[in-house]
């Protein structure tokens, strides 16, 4: 870890606890600020917040008063989660006061070098498939980031012969300055967060962040089949290395005649391949450019392709059971990712979705339930699934509460040779704390079941 200087004696604000603002704030703690952290969960309900107190630092909870913006705070660290719409950090721009997220710090104190990976779909399976491929080159990677591990706490330990690899979101990438990834990615771009961020293009600007403080010396890796991406390159500095599942390209990761493909040499053969889904090819693309830059056998880019079977809560297979093939795909929290995983089976489905109501609609769907025999839904969004359900001609559309009821239902309705699949097409936000606690339910109760 870097001992850097330029926090010392600085008046800090943190908003916002979890596991990135406490890291975050035990950071700087150490790094010599004046570190107050403002989190709206009350004290007595909040283990995270008495921890920082026990450090010695300033700790308000319960709320997010304004009023705090006027004790002369030189910086700001905010969650990620937390909108930029949101007051406090309203009157922090206003003030002219700096908004960071901990990535930032993470950058500012790592004597390794980062791989970072963004887009709309595939970050946390291409996160994955970067840190194994490194792995097994032994190049010593870090995990980190949006994948579950705080960035800056790993930073911490990081020294110059690892490279951490980290997985970012748009909410991150909005909260940097100086971040600049050896290596960065952008697996594809769609509509996503937008009551976030408001607008797409606000959304795209976001994600163009990864790459705004590269430059020719850094590698910038996109998705060649998406115009936005190409937009982002033409705007950056770094060298571009394209990757495609649908053309050969002069350059990059591309596929030609069943094979994985970089810069015309021969990776992988494609059925070698164990992760299931054409959608993952184009992870798996970029995975590969990322691990050839950095350096990594063919041998060991091999050897992960033929095991790695999938991330948990990402097209995950659970188990079989009387003929019955499970998969745990509740990271599909949008149409893109359900139509994704409903074309990685050509076999009778029985589609469990639902969940939080953005507002949207979910006719891009229809024409993928082709082999959707049964449709079982829950959540806010449950009408409005059960619509396009009708519309495709599902003849087999049941309403229940929950997940935990859905999987006996979705049983009763199948025969040996089906596959069942947990795919909602939504966030979880309305029954569920997280996308990981609906996977993990589903998952419990496919187990029941035997």
């Amino acid at each position: 870890m870097k001992q850097i200087e330029s926090y010392q004696h600085k008046k800090i604000l943190v908003l916002g606890l979890a596991k990135s603002g406490v890291t975050a704030a035990a950071l700087l703690h150490k790094l010599g600020a004046f570190v107050t952290v403002n989190d709206k969960k009350p004290l007595s309900e909040n283990p995270e917040a008495q921890g920082l107190l026990e450090q010695g630092i300033k700790v308000i909870c319960g709320e997010h008063p304004t009023e705090l913006l006027d004790e002369g705070f030189e910086l700001i660290v905010k969650n990620p989660g937390i909108p930029y719409f949101n007051p406090m950090i309203e009157g922090a721009i206003e003030k002219g006061i700096p908004v960071i997220t901990e990535v930032e710090l993470a950058f500012e104190i790592s004597e390794a070098p980062f791989i970072g990976i963004t887009g709309t779909n595939g970050k946390t399976t291409t996160t994955t498939l970067v840190y194994e491929m490194l792995n097994q080159g032994k190049k010593q990677p870090l995990i980190a980031g949006n994948i579950g591990t705080v960035a800056s706490g790993v930073a911490q330990t990081a020294t110059k012969e690892n490279t951490i690899v980290i997985e970012l979101s748009s909410f991150q990438l909005m909260g940097i300055n100086s971040f600049n990834p050896k290596i960065a990615i952008i697996t594809n771009l769609y509509d996503a967060h937008l009551d976030y961020h408001g607008t797409r293009r606000e959304y795209i600007d976001a994600k163009a962040n990864i790459t705004k403080n590269q430059t020719e010396l850094e590698y910038l890796i996109i998705n060649a089949d998406q115009e936005e991406t190409w937009d982002i390159a033409r705007h950056s500095k770094a060298t571009i290395i394209p990757f495609s599942t649908k053309r050969e390209l002069a350059e990059g990761a591309y596929i030609q005649d069943g094979w994985i493909m970089f810069n015309h040499e021969r990776v992988m053969a494609i059925k070698e391949i164990a992760l299931p889904g054409v959608h993952n090819l184009e992870n798996i693309l970029s995975a590969v450019a990322a691990a050839k830059l950095s350096g990594v056998e063919n041998s060991s880019i091999q050897e992960v392709l033929r095991t790695f079977t999938g991330v948990r809560h990402r097209l995950q297979y659970v188990t079989d059971v009387n003929g019955r093939r499970f998969y745990n795909d509740s990271k599909a929290t949008n149409s893109l990712a359900t139509i994704n995983a409903l074309a990685a089976f050509d076999t009778p489905t029985i589609l469990l979705a639902g969940g939080l109501d953005r507002g949207n609609e979910f006719d891009e769907l229809i024409p993928y339930l082709k082999n959707v025999k049964a449709l079982i839904t829950f959540g806010e969004t449950a009408p409005k699934i059960e619509r396009i359900g009708a519309l495709a001609g599902i003849k087999i559309i049941n309403r229940v509460d929950n997940v935990e009821k859905a999987v006996p239902e979705a049983y009763r309705y199948s025969e040996s040779g089906d596959i069942i699949l947990l795919s909602p097409a939504c966030a979880s936000w309305d029954q569920y704390k997280s996308f990981e606690v609906r996977g993990d339910i589903f998952i419990e109760a496919v187990h029941m079941l035997k």
